[in-house]
């Protein structure tokens, strides 16, 4: 291998785990949903266990009883 070879695959490799560490649009989406109704779900959802979208029934279930940024943040993520 020639050295411009060598410089090319180490630039490479070293860009590759930036790329695979970009969160995806439903990952910045589940984490806003959780930053802002993680109140909203100590509070109406305590005893739901996580999971199945077990604590996004329960939001729903409860939504005259949510945050504005909580169901705002929910809304969002029924669009997609």
């Amino acid at each position: 291998m020639t050295l411009r070879t060598i410089a090319l695959v180490l630039l490479v490799s070293a860009a590759l785990p930036a790329f695979a560490q970009q969160p995806s649009e439903t990952d910045k989406e589940v984490e806003m949903l959780r930053q802002y109704c993680k109140p909203d779900i100590e509070r109406l959802c305590a005893n739901v266990e996580p999971g199945g979208g077990r604590l996004k029934e329960c939001l729903k279930a409860h939504q005259n009883d949510m945050t504005v940024g909580c169901a705002k943040a929910l809304k969002n993520l029924k669009k997609k």
